[in-house]
């Protein structure tokens, strides 16, 4: 059905809620080119405010994508708790932010709403919040997930060690690896993008990342990012895999092109399960996305890309991860143009991410030829932390050597630690100091006895 609304004697028509939506979204480059962004900030408005007197209910009745077309709109559907959607339902996207922002509505109320909310509602809401509003949100809202330590406590941030190499090299990735080890980075996982999808070097990967952790008694878990079918393949030869790894996007066009679909995700979920390599009941699945994703595999259906972003966490929060990235500037400027659409992206996409109740962290991240720089990223760091994010990802001096984008160094992971007092998992925070890494207040405090010693005798692994 379409919506109206007037501003100065000057009638804005949407035709349908894809359009509102999409309309309302403030500004990017993605929606501009998909050719479905408001033509102006006055006609952005008008859509606003009529997006923020719709009922809550309405995104009940009408599919921004067909369920006869696509399973994650048919997911979203079987997935909706009507019981749990009781507290929110009489309200309209605008009422359902002043009940967010309310102190009366604290992590148990959140909670509790998560399954009565679908992915649109989270993307309208966030569409009429200004930062610091999804900011105010989202730092009452903590997602706990645990393997071999325990990561989303309130008032820690954790982060992802990254040690990425060109060639997928042995030496080099484990160098990488320690460098981030002696900044304390890697208590949400010690991760690796390989630059090939071969098996062999998948199980290589994983083998030598194992043996790092467990020579070092290092509590965290390790990652190879390949693709899930290759993450199969490894632990079908009986590869020390601790998580499995997905690309994930908001439509089932979308994920096809990933080569992949909720079948194949449940199918790795119930192997990793069966390697037993974690306690009972952890989470063993990560999952990145990134606004922009499904609009540049043409599968966005006319939805604007924040909303198909939203979407991709339905798919998620169907296998329980221990963690889900945005890989927010990752994709270009194209899809987020600068430093301040970047930000924002970062900030909604945790926002909505944390609502639908998933451990979100965010590659605070842009590409060498969008207009942004460090400084930016700097600012969107500290909004996150503010935020209360799950995890953040850090590389050597902040320059992926690998992937060629501009990421978080390990130093910030330092600085988010002593200046914005955000200290890691216990555990790991525990092990940074019984390695003499840091001190009893989790500054930086000289050698860290057992990486020197580890480091001094004895070849890197891999050699």
């Amino acid at each position: 059905m379409p919506h109206t609304m007037t501003i100065e004697k000057t009638v804005f028509r949407f035709d349908d809620l894809r359009d509102l939506m999409a309309k309302a979204t403030p500004e990017r480059s993605g929606d501009q080119l998909a050719g479905i962004a408001a033509e102006g900030p006055v006609e952005r408005l008008a859509a606003q405010i009529a997006l923020a007197d719709l009922p809550l209910k309405a995104f009940l009745g009408e599919e921004l994508i067909s369920s006869d077309e696509d399973e994650v709109s048919r997911l979203i559907t079987e997935r909706h708790d009507s019981a749990a959607f009781a507290p929110v339902s009489s309200l309209t996207v605008g009422e359902f932010r002043e009940w967010l922002l309310r102190p009366e509505t604290t992590q148990h109320q959140l909670e509790a709403v998560t399954w009565g909310l679908t992915p649109e509602m989270v993307a309208a809401v966030s569409k009429i919040m200004r930062l610091q509003d999804m900011i105010a949100v989202s730092a009452k809202r903590h997602v706990v997930t645990r393997f071999r330590n325990t990561l989303g406590l309130a008032g820690r941030l954790s982060t992802r060690n990254q040690p990425n190499h060109p060639t997928d090299d042995s030496r080099g990735i484990i160098a990488s690896a320690i460098d981030g080890l002696l900044m304390g980075s890697g208590d949400a996982v010690i991760g690796v993008n390989p630059a090939t999808d071969a098996t062999d070097d998948y199980i290589r990967i994983v083998s030598l990342l194992d043996e790092l952790r467990e020579k070092l008694a290092i509590p965290t878990q390790t990652c190879c990012l390949g693709h899930v079918t290759t993450a199969m393949q490894a632990m079908e030869r009986s590869a020390p895999v601790d998580l499995v790894f997905q690309s994930v996007a908001g439509s089932e066009k979308a994920n096809r092109g990933f080569g992949i679909d909720l079948a194949l995700l449940k199918e790795a979920h119930e192997a990793a399960r069966s390697l037993k390599r974690s306690p009972p009941g952890a989470n063993l699945m990560y999952f990145e996305t990134g606004q922009g994703a499904a609009l540049s595999a043409d599968a966005h259906f006319g939805v604007d890309q924040q909303t198909m972003e939203t979407r991709a966490y339905a798919v998620a929060r169907e296998f329980e991860p221990l963690l889900v990235n945005t890989v927010v500037g990752f994709i270009g400027p194209e899809y987020l143009f600068n430093g301040k659409q970047i930000i924002r992206a970062g900030i909604e996409d945790h926002f909505c991410g944390k609502l639908l109740g998933l451990p979100m962290g965010v590659d605070v991240c842009y590409t060498n030829h969008a207009d942004a720089d460090q400084e930016d990223m700097d600012t969107l760091l500290t909004l996150l932390c503010a935020a209360n994010v799950n995890f953040v990802i850090t590389v050597p001096g902040a320059d992926d050597i690998m992937l060629n984008y501009q990421s978080l160094s390990h130093h910030d992971a330092v600085y988010c630690r002593e200046t914005l007092k955000r200290p890691p998992a216990p555990e790991f925070e525990k092990w940074l100091f019984d390695i003499g890494l840091t001190d009893r207040h989790g500054a930086m405090a000289g050698e860290p006895i057992a990486l020197s010693n580890y480091v001094r005798n004895s070849e890197l692994i891999g050699a």
